[in-house]
């Protein structure tokens, strides 16, 4: 089983930045799809992107790939989610999850990761 604690959210104006953190502990990620969720006050779980850590790949949401990047530091097992030009719309939870991998196919759906961080909130204000 692996263990995901993420980090870096945090009250931030309109138009500011944030980079999240996730690190696996228990199990690299080098076998993993890693991925961010979002749920935003009174709204459904929302998929945010997704990466492959063996080789890198990726997969963003429309709302966010103009914005948001999704990076991967081997040493430091750790997969980094830059925000940028943050809007308020953006205010939400995030949460890190994991999943085996098993296909070359990136999933959106949360019932495909087994393992979840303890999730960090990103305010953003007007």
């Amino acid at each position: 089983q692996v263990q995901l604690v993420e980090s870096g959210g945090e009250l931030v104006q309109a138009g500011g930045s944030l980079r999240l953190s996730c690190v696996a502990f228990g199990r690299a990620f080098s076998n993993y799809h890693v991925a961010w969720f979002r749920q935003a006050p009174g709204k459904e779980r929302e998929f945010v992107v997704a990466i492959r850590w063996s080789g890198g790949a990726t997969y963003y949401a429309d709302s966010v790939k103009a914005r948001f990047t999704v990076s991967r530091d081997n040493a430091k097992n750790t997969v980094y989610l830059q925000m940028n030009s943050l809007k308020p719309e953006d205010t939400a939870v995030s949460t890190c999850a994991a999943k085996p991998v098993t296909t070359s196919a990136f999933y959106t759906g949360a019932s495909s990761y087994p393992y979840w961080s303890q999730g960090t909130e990103v305010t953003v204000s007007s």
